[in-house]
């Protein structure tokens, strides 16, 4: 089966793969942090399937959260960083709770945070979570409905540096879908996010999909600023039919982190890993990416 365009205007929904899963991730590799997976309450969790079903692709681990610990964990997985994302207002605190006490109930998750940008006492609300013990903040560009550039950005930026904590933000422009409310193309850039780098030179910002499809852009964002990581999810995969250069590892790769986006995959659950793996990086290089990098990310490791 030939590999689905990444690009606007795509026919939805995309092909599932019926490729082969291995058993667990390989001894002979350093330990492995998926630095992108999704953990929400069963009701969220099951509302993202049915619209990815109609609007994304076919989700093959339809899993609920618990399940996709013990899926990951039991793989080889060491630790993982678990995202989420609110999109409509007062929704932030449960997802927060919810995930702060998946995190307080296993060391080996690394919870994040989320808000809705522009919502009442959206600051308050990332500082509450920040005390809950998550580690950093994730927001959604697409789903979220706002620019990296965008005025109320600025009041959560600050809170994010004045706790230290990182922020996730899915600020490329892919992968998207003519499903969300709004054009992610006008919404979207490396240029936004370029300013708001510079407004906030002391905010630790990962765009995930190595900012895609503006791969160029980004590897030149890597090379000017020392406060942008980016991490592998989904397009590392060969899934998506599109040219993946690999200088975008080789800049800093020290910035470059490992993320599958799981369980929300139309593939197997290491498919990203082998391709990875497969690019024959030097171990140093490859131990990062896959996991060092993270742990300095979030932890301080």
């Amino acid at each position: 089966m030939a590999a689905p365009a990444l690009a606007r205007g795509m026919k939805l929904p995309l092909p599932a793969l019926d490729d082969e899963e291995g058993p667990r991730v390989p001894q002979s590799l350093p330990p492995v942090v998926d630095a992108h997976v999704h953990l929400f309450p069963d009701g969220v969790f099951e509302a993202l399937w049915k619209w990815f079903d109609q609007y994304g692709w076919p989700i093959r681990y339809k899993l609920h959260a618990p399940k996709v610990i013990d899926f990951l964990f039991s793989r080889g997985v060491s630790k993982l960083v678990a995202l989420h994302y609110a999109h409509r207002p007062g929704m932030a605190r449960m997802l927060n709770e919810f995930v702060a006490q998946l995190a307080a109930n296993d060391a080996r998750i690394i919870g994040m945070a989320t808000v809705l940008p522009g919502e009442e006492g959206a600051p308050q609300v990332l500082r509450d979570a920040f005390a809950l013990g998550l580690k950093g903040l994730k927001l959604h560009c697409h789903v979220q409905s706002f620019s990296a550039d965008e005025e109320r950005m600025h009041e959560l930026y600050e809170v994010c540096v004045e706790a230290g904590k990182p922020l996730v933000m899915h600020a490329g422009r892919e992968p998207s879908s003519s499903a969300y409310p709004v054009d992610v193309y006008s919404l979207c850039g490396a240029d936004r996010v370029e300013r708001a780098l510079q407004a906030h030179p002391r905010l630790k910002l990962c765009v995930p999909h190595l900012g895609a499809d503006e791969f160029d852009a980004y590897t030149k964002l890597l090379e000017r600023y020392d406060n942008l990581w980016l991490d592998t999810t989904m397009v590392a995969s060969n899934y998506f039919a599109l040219d993946l250069p690999r200088r975008i590892f080789e800049v800093r790769p020290d910035r470059i982190l490992y993320g599958t986006d799981f369980p929300n995959l139309p593939y197997a659950w290491d498919r990203e890993l082998k391709t990875l793996v497969g690019m024959k990086f030097r171990d140093d290089v490859e131990a990062g990416f896959l996991g060092q990098n993270a742990l300095r990310l979030y932890e301080g490791a």
